[in-house]
């Protein structure tokens, strides 16, 4: 049985730690009673073995195993610097 990594897509929001980032990931979805859309988000630390992400850049992240107490998903790729 092979097992597929999510992946997640979101906004770097912090790199002052070494070797990880702060990723922001938003999604939406559609209240049940009211019908409005609604955005939410959530933060997930990942790790960046090269140092290369800046604040602003647009990243991939992966599932990976748990390398400390809070990182557990890895830097995949990089979409599109900051500007």
């Amino acid at each position: 049985m092979t097992s597929r990594k999510v992946t997640k897509s979101g906004m770097v929001v912090s790199d002052k730690m070494d070797k990880t980032i702060v990723v922001k990931v938003e999604r939406q979805f559609k209240h049940p009673l009211y019908k409005k859309i609604v955005r939410r988000h959530k933060k997930f630390q990942a790790h960046d073995e090269n140092n290369e992400c800046k604040i602003g850049d647009f990243v991939l992240i992966q599932e990976s195993k748990p390398i400390s107490r809070h990182k557990k998903w890895i830097l995949n790729k990089i979409i599109e610097k900051s500007k």
